[in-house]
């Protein structure tokens, strides 16, 4: 599936996750955009990291700097990225945002691919 007209050049989307239990928590989330699939950069120890990684499904739709969702959700599977597949995805993020490209960012930050599903 191609990225959706209503989330492409979008500044931030909420990220959808899942805890074990069910419950939906959802991040406002830096994007990039590449090949028809989503690029979030993301803390290895964060609550949406650990999440994908008990559960990849995932919904994400556009919304504001403070997360209030602003057009339709979409659903989707997340997979973390392994180092040596980071290149597509850092370049997207900071061909997008420049705060991206600064050297202050954590060695924790890992990417994580969202391939939306029909």
């Amino acid at each position: 599936m191609s990225i959706p007209r209503e989330i492409a050049g979008q500044k931030y989307i909420s990220l959808a996750t899942f805890r074990k239990n069910g419950a939906r928590v959802d991040t406002p989330v830096w994007f990039g955009e590449a090949g028809g699939k989503l690029y979030v950069k993301s803390r290895t120890d964060s609550g949406k990291f650990k999440r994908i990684r008990n559960n990849p499904v995932v919904e994400v739709a556009a919304c504001n700097i403070r997360g209030r969702i602003t057009g339709p959700e979409f659903s989707g599977r997340a997979r973390i990225l392994d180092r040596n597949e980071e290149g597509p995805a850092k370049d997207a993020v900071n061909r997008k945002y420049w705060l991206a490209r600064l050297p202050f960012w954590s060695s924790k930050n890992h990417y994580l691919e969202i391939e939306l599903t029909a």
